[in-house]
């Protein structure tokens, strides 16, 4: 008999003494069951065709018995182990505390479990995922061990490769300079990077994806829905953010793609079923959009100066209409008083009068003919948040050079209104240039300006308020007259700026008065109506 063949044959042999010591009543005699007790043949190939590879050692871990698949996953056939010890499959790479856990274990006679780089017979490594138990004899003694193992090599090289894949997607979403996030369709973060966990905090808004998938879905509307349906992206969706108290409002663009990836629980084995996710990704732009800004007061400032121009000829003209209708009305009266009179005995005054009122007629229409006519501009949404941050930008110099303390409290999420963003910065403009004055005058410590806005369901509002010496009760209902002025000299300056702000606001269906319970100085309360009634398409 060959030599492998008795090695395999004592291999059995070892094994049906050992299992026999143990479990005494397992096996029958003969190849028949009896009374619930199974052949040893049929043990024996369960053994040899089990797709684990099996060993059986001694307490000292020298190799009784192995099977097929043992050989197969080691490279070992058991003439060339049989009676070896197992530390024969060791490689160095695994860490000597691995084995010393793995032999504290067996000897407290518990199973081990774990992981070992184990070496096959032709030289190469490959992890095995190994079970061992302690084999107990009558006494209770550990007799024997049987180890139980298979090659996970290729399985672990898989795991690793989707973990190192996913550490290069972290890798590179996080060296992103710009914040990016993965949603679900159930609107909650997948995956994030640095810079989006950074808007967290800066922007204080809650989860900056929540907020700004709202922005995107309410200005998109039917939009979002078929771009999602079709798997088509979007690019370069502006928003401006107002920022915490005492800081300056920031602009974002956004962009973002939707993708599908297969579902990977047990529901969907069977079936191919996926899920629906959106990459968004949240640029800053504040710097862009400053330096925009930048240049766009330089551009309202030469608007807003040809206009001031314009509006200071109207004023002036008006003014000088105004002045002379006076002793026009009182040279018409005295004509009248001649004429009722009747009794001609003062002709010649009755011919210069009615030559003056003529000269003073022609006068006025030359007047009038020359007032600038202000044109006409559309009528289109307006964000009042962003035309009174440009008014405040063209008088920033004004307000740093008086050390004016300004409070600007916008609502966050203010509504559009339909008007006319020229007007309405005139109106603004007016307004703040009477507050910046107003504080000038004042006797308050403190110099402040505060500038608010908010709506309801059917208003927006606006309150501009001042500590300057504010407006006594008799002259409130006066200051939106012509020529009408609180100002100290007040009878040598025209006065039609707030005369111009009531016109401007009643173009916009509005309405502007003064509070009457403010007492640290003035407060304009302006408010506009959400859904106007359209007027045509300029004002």
């Amino acid at each position: 008999m060959k030599k492998s063949s008795l090695l395999f044959l004592q291999a059995h042999t070892n094994m049906a003494n050992v299992i026999g010591e143990l479990i005494p009543d397992l096996f029958t005699d003969a190849d028949g069951l009896n009374g619930g007790t199974m052949p040893y043949s049929l043990f024996v190939e369960t053994v040899e065709q089990v797709p684990i590879a099996i060993s059986i050692t001694d307490k000292k871990a020298k190799i009784l018995y192995v099977n097929e698949e043992f050989s197969r996953v080691t490279g070992y056939q058991p003439e060339d182990i049989l009676g070896k010890n197992e530390s024969i499959l060791s490689d160095k790479r695994t860490p000597r505390t691995v084995y010393y856990d793995l032999w504290h274990t067996i000897r407290s006679k518990k199973v081990w479990r774990g992981t070992l780089c184990n070496r096959h017979k032709s030289g190469h490594r490959y992890i095995a995922n190994l079970t061992i138990a302690p084999m107990l004899n009558a006494q209770g003694a550990v007799s024997h061990y049987i180890g139980m193992h298979h090659d996970i090599t290729q399985a672990h090289e898989a795991d690793k490769k989707v973990i190192n894949q996913k550490l290069l997607i972290e890798s590179v979403i996080n060296s992103s300079p710009i914040a990016m996030v993965v949603i679900d369709d159930q609107d909650k973060v997948i995956l994030d990077n640095h810079n989006y966990k950074i808007l967290v905090s800066d922007l204080d808004k809650g989860e900056p994806a929540a907020y700004f998938l709202q922005l995107l879905r309410e200005e998109m509307g039917g939009l979002w829905t078929d771009l999602q349906a079709n798997e088509k992206g979007f690019n370069n969706r502006e928003f401006r953010v107002e920022g915490k108290a005492g800081r300056r409002s920031r602009w974002f663009s956004c962009a973002g793609n939707w993708f599908k990836e297969n579902e990977v629980h047990a529901d969907s084995f069977f079936e191919n079923a996926s899920k629906q996710y959106l990459i968004l990704t949240i640029t800053d732009i504040t710097r862009q959009r400053r330096q925009m800004e930048e240049l766009n007061i330089q551009t309202l400032k030469t608007l807003m100066s040809e206009d001031e121009r314009v509006r200071s000829i109207r004023e002036t003209l008006l003014g000088a209409i105004h002045q002379i209708h006076m002793p026009m009305n009182q040279i018409k009266a005295a004509e009248q008083i001649l004429r009722h009179k009747g009794d001609g005995q003062n002709p010649g005054l009755l011919q210069i009068l009615q030559q003056i009122q003529q000269s003073g007629e022609e006068a006025i229409a030359t007047m009038q003919n020359c007032i600038p006519e202000i044109l006409q501009t559309a009528i289109i949404p307006v964000n009042l948040n962003q035309i009174l941050h440009e008014v405040l930008l063209l008088s920033d110099q004004r307000i740093w050079s008086n050390g004016i303390d300004v409070h600007w409290q916008p609502l966050a999420e203010l509504p559009n209104i339909l008007g006319s963003e020229s007007r309405l910065r005139v109106l603004f403009n007016q307004l703040l240039d009477n507050a910046i004055e107003a504080v000038g005058f004042g006797n308050s410590t403190e110099q402040r300006i505060k500038i608010s806005t908010y709506a309801d369901a059917d208003l927006i509002y606006v309150h501009i308020e001042d500590t300057g010496p504010g407006i006594p009760v008799e002259k409130r209902s006066k200051v939106f007259e012509p020529f009408y002025t609180t100002r100290a000299m007040g009878g040598q300056k025209a006065g039609m700026g707030l005369v111009i702000a009531k016109e401007i606001v009643s173009q916009h269906q509005g309405f502007i008065d003064i509070d009457p319970n403010y007492e640290q100085g003035c407060r304009f309360k302006i408010s506009f109506p959400l859904h106007r009634q359209e007027l045509g398409g300029l004002i």
